[in-house]
C-alpha cells in the first residue's frame, strides 16, 4: 500500500527534486506533484508525495516543521478532496 502526503509552506524555489530527495531518506517516493496556479503557471507553495505506508509515517514524524528552502513545512496525511458542487 502507499500513502497520499500533503506537503505545505514549501518556498516558491522548491522543485519536484527536491522534494524527493528530502523524502527519499525515509522509503521509497513513488511520485512527487507540486501544486501550480492554473493561469500563471507559478508555484502555489505546496504539493503531495506518494511513498510506501512504513516510509510515509517515518517522514510525516521527522519532516513536519523541518526546514526546506529556508522555511518550516508543514507534513501529514493527505486528506481526500471534499466534494464540491459544479456549477
Amino acid at each position: 500500500m502507499s500513502k497520499n502526503i500533503y506537503v505545505g509552506n514549501l518556498p516558491w524555489s522548491a522543485t519536484e527534486d527536491d522534494v524527493r530527495a528530502s523524502f527519499a531518506n525515509y522509503g521509497e517516493v513513488l511520485s512527487v506533484k507540486l501544486i501550480e496556479d492554473r493561469e500563471t503557471g507559478r508555484p502555489r507553495g505546496f504539493g503531495f508525495v506518494e511513498m510506501d505506508d512504513q516510509g510515509a509515517l517515518a517522514a510525516i514524524e521527522a519532516l513536519d516543521g523541518s526546514n526546506l528552502g529556508g522555511r518550516n513545512i508543514k507534513v501529514n496525511e493527505a486528506r481526500p478532496r471534499a466534494e464540491r458542487p459544479r456549477w
